[in-house]
């Protein structure tokens, strides 16, 4: 044994060399691998989400305002008050429009008076000259011109009459009344009254043009308001606007949802922000892989498939992406460890 030794030494010395240098290839290999990340392929489902940001809106909400300016007489309701349709809010001092109301009633008399006269001079026509009936005539329809003006400032003030006196064509929460007190003098903006109800709430958003066009009406989504971050609203898609949004800086379309919700309690209030899901596609049980694990060369997409310890570059077919995945069609097996 000594003297095989003696004499084939530098054979074992070979062989060490080779085992040593095998057993650090395998250790490279092996740090080398495990500094890339890897991704064992497997059937899943894929669900492609469009998550959308926007706010609570009303649909009913109205601000009343006078039509001229006057004394402010009578104010009834104060902020936080609920009304109800057609509840009275607010109103002028009517003294000044009744006496003007009486002053063109007395005007109108007047003009029916003369109007009378005027027709009563031109009924004996047979008297008159072709030249005196032509003047009669137009003094005729002078009259009757005088007395439809006024008629109709008859009817302009009990137009004002009738404006001086404010009421709400819905029902809801006062949530500003401008001038809440009475026996001022105020103008029409000086004495606004803004009403909103409360229970015709949606949820408004903004779709951009490369996303609208994937909306459909009825299409139902889920809402979490920032105010109530562990809650999921149901919300359906009942408009969407066929022309985008003035004075915003790209285009874009409004959208409004209608909420399942009860906000008899003013639980959702005007003006809460948040963001709605949409579910736009979803297949199920299918073989796909990290997009960005595959690279392409030539126009072929490839990834790198660990094969006998080693990652091997291995043509794929692939089909559709959805939510950063793109399903595989060929080329992979439910198990296979490919790397990045």
């Amino acid at each position: 044994m000594v003297s095989f030794l003696k004499k084939y030494w530098y054979v074992l010395v070979i062989l060490a060399i080779a085992v040593g240098g095998f057993v650090y290839w395998r250790k490279s290999t092996q740090a080398t691998l495990d500094k890339k990340s890897a991704y064992t392929v497997k059937k899943r489902n894929l669900k492609e989400m469009l998550t959308l940001s926007g706010e609570v809106d009303a649909e009913e909400k109205t601000t009343l305002r006078f039509q001229t300016s006057g004394k402010l007489a009578w104010v009834g309701v104060k902020v936080g008050d609920y009304v109800k349709k057609f509840q009275g809010i607010a109103s002028q001092d009517q003294a000044e429009l009744q006496k003007n109301l009486k002053k063109y009633l007395n005007t109108y008399v007047n003009e029916r008076l003369d109007f009378e006269q005027s027709k009563d001079d031109n009924s004996d026509k047979g008297l008159k000259t072709t030249l005196e009936l032509a003047e009669m005539q137009r003094l005729f329809e002078k009259a009757q011109y005088d007395l439809d003006n006024a008629v109709i400032d008859v009817e302009l003030k009990d137009i004002a009459l009738k404006y001086s006196y404010l009421y709400t064509p819905i029902e809801g929460i006062v949530v500003r009344a401008a001038s809440p007190y009475a026996g001022v003098y105020i103008t029409p903006t000086q004495a606004e009254f803004e009403i909103v109800n409360p229970t015709t709430i949606y949820f408004s958003i903004t779709a951009d043009q490369t996303e609208v066009w994937r909306l459909r009406q009825d299409e139902l989504g889920e809402v979490i308001l920032d105010s109530y971050p562990d809650e999921t609203i149901k919300g359906k898609i009942y408009f969407i606007s066929f022309v985008p949004k003035e004075d915003e800086t790209g285009t874009v379309y409004q959208v409004k949802l209608g909420l399942t919700v009860d906000n008899s309690a003013y639980k959702y209030r005007i003006g809460m922000t948040g963001d709605v899901n949409f579910l736009i596609k979803e297949v199920e049980n299918v073989l796909s892989v990290p997009t960005s694990m595959i690279k392409k060369e030539n126009g072929k997409a490839y990834v790198l498939k660990l094969i006998n310890g080693k990652p091997t570059k291995t043509y794929i077919k692939t089909a559709e992406e959805i939510d950063a995945n793109t399903i595989v069609t060929s080329g992979l097996q439910k198990g296979d460890v490919i790397y990045d």
